[in-house]
């Protein structure tokens, strides 16, 4: 009998879900693919319903459920949610979903109802108001086995950085050291030893509370993860930047004194920090940004917050190999999508291996809650390896029809289907063109790895400013990460390693950087992403299709979304993109989606009809847009 297991991230950012049967990742997707919000937290019942149809069963079918919110013990929290009007983790819109489904206040809560939630109530595809038992976990267990329990390795070490976990009390996983912390000080990191299926705790690293509450108190906490977040807030106004504060780091100069740092203990130590020392940005357009007077000490700041984080993870790294022994290392936790750290610590620490699972922020706690579930309390074994991250739906041709019907996408744009399409895109972006491309399954995390891309020539350095200023819409700084056959990666960059996750930097040799202009960033460094013809057959054809085309079998590969939303999911996404960017065209599976720019007046009304939406973050359907296109 088949044996599913349902984990879930819940009610605070990148609310995620994912299936696994049989000890198998069957599907997987963040609930702002679904809903377009990025980022988006609340109710994961929409996430749970893609789950769902995509793996054709009902909730009846699943045998556990296993979740985690970093916020509180999920039980816990609903309890909160289900008495206090909380708007930031559940929107009035969703309480009424939530408060009636099967699993709602289920977390250990006995089984308790509010009042009017009502027992019959249930999540699209549940054949009734039977519930499989639901469980919860702490944040860096669920982030540790969502690294470990899909590695390729039986045994090693795995090391957890984030942000904030869960409370103290809340742990419940057997903790070795004897401290005086409080039950309410924080995981900031944690440190565990695996062999099969047994997982051991080494050593944990606490925040203890400052003088907020909840994710208020994160602001002001000194752990690794917080202090970047801070500097992400200071310089881009937003915590969840730090992507773009690894990105700005190597512009800067090593000119301030230290953030963060380990004593003479191995104690996490950070400076006081001052909000008079410069003004930290507090919005406004990229142009303000790039043209402020305080860019350059932004640059130097985001230096010092890179370097710094560095320094401490490599110190870590060999501690945690000294005390293991282990050749093999896993990394979990929103710091471990650090590329440029990870690079070192596979460079410059003793461990010979290091795996990093694609999602490894808060995304992947559905990940680690099922294997949770699979493995401890299901006592089931590990027979799995992600080797891949392309866990979404597959959408069919009637999708794709759904998407081209409109009228306004048949009156701005030529499409037809094509017999050699990987030929015809590869031809196409030798010839300078932009292409959005989306096929098969969508990739789980934050990294697009050719199956929702945006892709591009990667030979000129002009193209790299071309992405980001006309379609990305983003600063000139970003960099773009290059997508390479594994087995000719030796000739653009340097060291053996692979990185199929797009989750490790290396330097690009000097006698390449020529030729891969577009994808080098000012440190002469790339986020590379090997690929192989086994893990995405047709994504590797169009490179090698391309690499034939040039002599270089590389492509520009950024995610296929514009600054601010999610990366697309359905076919539609794909078109509205199109419609609203400095694409060229859109490939969708076999159908070539051209732009055919004639009409001015519908130009405008494809730009007044997306702004609309965005502003009232609802998605019409493309037929009710047709119909008011056509008054």
């Amino acid at each position: 009998m088949t044996q599913w297991i349902l984990g879930l991230n819940c009610y605070d950012h990148d609310v995620a879900v994912c299936l696994v049967r049989d000890g198998a990742l069957a599907v997987a997707v963040n609930k702002e693919r679904v809903t377009r919000l990025k980022h988006d937290a609340g109710f994961f019942g929409p996430a749970i319903d893609y789950c769902l149809e995509t793996a054709g069963i009902k909730l009846d079918d699943v045998d556990l459920v296993v979740r985690n919110s970093y916020l509180l013990p999920v039980h816990e929290m609903e309890r909160t949610l289900a008495h206090h009007h909380q708007p930031a983790h559940l929107p009035r819109s969703e309480r009424a979903a939530a408060f009636a489904s099967p699993i709602f206040l289920e977390g250990g809560g006995g089984g308790e109802r509010i009042e009017g939630g009502g027992g019959g109530g249930r999540i699209a595809g549940g054949g009734g108001d039977a519930s499989p038992p639901v469980e919860s976990i702490s944040h860096h267990l669920a982030h540790a086995y969502s690294a470990f329990a899909v590695a390729p390795f039986d045994e090693g070490a795995v090391m957890v950085v984030d942000g904030v976990g869960s409370y103290r009390a809340d742990v419940l996983e057997p903790v070795p050291e004897a401290d005086e912390t409080g039950p309410l000080a924080r995981e900031s990191e944690s440190y565990y030893r695996f062999s099969g299926t047994e997982l051991t705790t080494l050593k944990k690293v606490w925040l203890e509370p400052a003088k907020g509450f909840l994710s208020e108190d994160f602001y002001h906490m000194a752990g690794l993860g917080a202090v970047y977040s801070r500097v992400s807030t200071y310089v881009f106004g937003d915590w969840n930047k730090c992507g773009e504060v690894m990105g700005l780091a190597p512009y800067g100069r090593n000119s301030l004194p230290r953030l963060m740092w380990l004593d003479d203990d191995g104690n996490f130590a950070a400076a006081p920090w001052d909000e008079a020392l410069r003004r930290p940005f507090l919005g406004g357009t990229d142009k303000e940004w790039e043209a402020s007077e305080h860019r350059r000490h932004w640059e130097d700041l985001c230096f010092r917050a890179q370097d710094d984080a560095e320094e401490i993870l490599l110190a870590r790294a060999r501690w945690l190999h000294e005390a293991t022994g282990h050749k093999n290392l896993c990394l979990a936790g929103g710091v471990a999508l650090n590329c440029v750290a990870n690079g070192r610590i596979l460079r410059e620490t003793p461990f010979e291996n290091v795996y990093i699972q694609p999602a490894a922020g808060d995304d992947g706690i559905a990940i680690g809650c099922a294997y949770w579930g699979h493995l401890a309390r299901r006592g089931g074994k590990r027979t799995f390896v992600m080797r891949h991250a392309y866990l979404g739906r597959t959408h069919d041709r009637f999708d794709i029809a759904e998407a081209v019907r409109p009228f306004l996408v048949r009156a701005t744009t030529r499409r037809r289907r094509s017999d050699d399409f990987v030929r015809e895109a590869a031809q196409r972006l030798a010839a300078g063109k932009v292409l959005g491309w989306v096929q098969g399954g969508s990739e789980f995390g934050p990294r697009a790895l050719g199956n929702r891309s945006i892709l591009a020539d990667p030979r000129t350095a002009a193209m790299k400013d071309h992405v980001n200023a006309r379609v990305k819409r983003r600063q000139g700084f970003r960099p773009f990460a290059p997508a390479v056959l594994a087995d000719r990666a030796h000739e653009f960059f340097e060291g053996d390693a692979e990185s199929p996750h797009m989750l490790l930097v290396k330097a690009v040799l000097p006698a390449a950087r020529d030729k891969v202009a577009g994808i080098v960033h000012v440190d002469g460094t790339a986020r590379v992403q090997t690929v192989r013809q086994e893990d995405n057959p047709v994504f590797y054809a169009l490179i090698k299709a391309f690499g034939d085309l040039t002599g270089v079998p590389v492509l520009l590969n950024t995610s296929f979304n514009l600054r601010g939303d999610p990366i697309v999911e359905h076919p539609i996404d794909a078109v509205e993109t199109l419609l609203d960017c400095g694409l060229d065209a859109v490939v969708i599976h076999d159908w070539i989606i051209d732009k055919r720019w004639t009409w001015k007046v519908l130009r405008r009304l494809v730009r007044t009809w997306l702004a609309a939406r965005r502003r009232l973050r609802v998605r019409p359907t493309l037929d009710k847009l047709a119909e008011s296109a056509a008054q």
